[in-house]
């Protein structure tokens, strides 16, 4: 009976935005977004109960074919305490997100005055489908399919005010993605070469360098996906779309998918020949210095954001990195800071939006006296800002003290590994003094004229705002307890 509740609910998660986002571009312009707001409230509510029947299983991960040919699976789904975890984190961010754009994407915005479109919701919904597809698929073909959905789903909401910048940006993101999806393609062929399956509980049992080829292969379609070195360019120029994009595609998810890739094919790999460790660990640390000194001069919120998320995603693909050198922490900790940051940074970038919607700019220069003239926005910038920097006792230090604990764990009698999570940790603390310096900024003081002259907050959005907040509080708690 468990089984058949699980299998259930993900076919809803994932299908019913699938043919939701269908079902919107031939109705009529008004019902777009109650379509896509009913379409996620379902999906989340199943992934909640997948959760909850887990949580009520003997069984610590559940597997279920879906579609096989012959005797091999091609289409399947793993149920366990990684996935349950990241598809609710997903649907329920993409819900509330969807919940927020009804109040950003109107004429009453004084950036980006617009009526919003079916082909927005219409994409929306699919992609967080596509989001839920992608963490439980259970084989290298499911994965690849929904990677590709993200894609074209990308591509059409980066690009949605159809100007020249944004659609020159939505290619850039579609070409670099897909140059890293190379990767992904020919480990699927790898793998079943290898082990005549796509299953990817199969690389357990490749020799040692089979297996360190073909997750190098999956490496390198993680990297592109989550806007790592040598990828990183797309998403900076992505910045251009609407924030609920940003938010939830370059916040919460689209980014999400390379860690989360990654976190079930590390999670089913057995033991890992070090070369990959040295492969993970090196780039997350290249990647980490180079996004922070690359968001010190920003002076756009959301360019500051796209920098962050570039440098936070590191932390998770390092925290990976220690665990092919022993360290199961430290693979802990990458997961709770998936699910933890999703929750941060969709806040952090709601709340710039909400800036450009009721003051027309979202540069920090002409930001001051916020806390006084919008309070809600000020709590909000102040517990994001903090969340992310890792400040206790929000959910950004829980992780990131579970991946350097276990850094330093895996690292000890290695000096070129200490090395390495010790400049680590210089520059997390460096983070927490840069995003301080803007707190000390934005907030106090008497408002500028731009604040000042701010419109009214819609009450869609300061809904949303308040169940992050909550969420940016508590989510480490939740994730900690649920993985044990």
């Amino acid at each position: 009976m468990s089984v058949f509740i699980l299998t259930t609910g993900a076919l809803i998660a994932i299908v019913l935005p699938l043919l939701t986002g269908l079902f919107i571009v031939m109705c009529p312009q008004k019902a777009a977004r109650v379509l896509a707001i009913v379409a996620g409230v379902i999906a989340t509510a199943a992934t909640l109960i997948i959760w909850c029947g887990l949580a009520a299983s003997p069984e610590e991960a559940l597997r279920v074919s879906l579609v096989t040919i012959g005797k091999v699976e091609v289409i399947g789904f793993v149920f366990d305490r990684i996935s349950v975890m990241l598809a609710a984190c997903f649907v329920g961010i993409g819900l509330l997100i969807t919940i927020y754009t009804v109040g950003y994407l109107n004429e009453g915005n004084r950036e980006h005055p617009d009526l919003p479109r079916r082909r927005f919701f219409a994409a929306f919904i699919v992609f967080i489908g596509a989001m839920a597809g992608i963490v439980y698929s259970s084989t290298l073909v499911g994965m690849l399919v929904f990677f590709e959905v993200t894609g074209i789903c990308s591509w059409l909401l980066i690009g949605y005010y159809g100007n020249e910048n944004s659609e020159r940006s939505a290619l850039k993101a579609l070409i670099l993605t897909q140059i890293g999806a190379l990767g992904l393609f020919i480990a699927v062929g790898y793998l079943f070469a290898a082990a005549g399956t796509f299953e990817v509980s199969a690389i357990a049992s490749l020799s040692d360098f089979n297996k360190a080829v073909l997750l190098i292969l999956i490496l390198i379609a993680a990297w592109a996906k989550s806007a790592q070195l040598p990828f990183y360019m797309w998403l900076p120029s992505a910045m251009v779309a609407p924030t609920p994009v940003s938010a939830y595609l370059h916040g919460a998810s689209m980014v999400k998918v390379g860690v989360a890739v990654m976190a079930r094919v590390l999670a089913e790999a057995g033991a890992i020949p070090e070369v990959v460790g040295w492969v993970i660990v090196v780039g997350a640390l290249a990647t980490l210095l180079f996004s922070f000194f690359m968001y010190l001069p920003q002076k756009d919120m959301k360019r500051l954001l796209a920098f962050s998320t570039i440098s936070q995603i590191s932390y998770m693909f390092l925290g990976f990195g220690f665990f092919v050198f022993g360290s199961d922490l430290a693979f802990e900790g990458s997961v709770m800071h998936i699910f933890n940051h999703a929750f941060a940074k969709t806040l952090f970038f709601l709340i710039a939006g909400a800036f450009s919607y009721t003051m027309g700019t979202r540069m920090f220069p002409r930001l001051r006296g916020v806390l006084r003239k919008q309070p809600l926005l000020g709590v909000g910038f102040a517990v994001a800002a903090l969340a992310i920097a890792g400040a206790p006792p929000l959910n950004g230090f829980f992780s990131k003290f579970a991946i350097f604990a276990g850094s330093f764990e895996a690292a000890s009698g290695n000096w070129l590994l200490l090395a390495i999570v010790v400049v680590a940790l210089i520059e997390t603390v460096a983070c927490f003094a840069w995003f301080l310096k803007w707190i000390g900024w934005v907030l106090p003081g008497e408002p500028s004229d731009e604040v000042a002259a701010a419109a009214p907050l819609p009450k869609t959005m300061g809904f949303v705002f308040v169940v992050l907040i909550i969420f940016t509080v508590v989510s480490s708690f939740i994730a900690a307890a649920w993985l044990g």
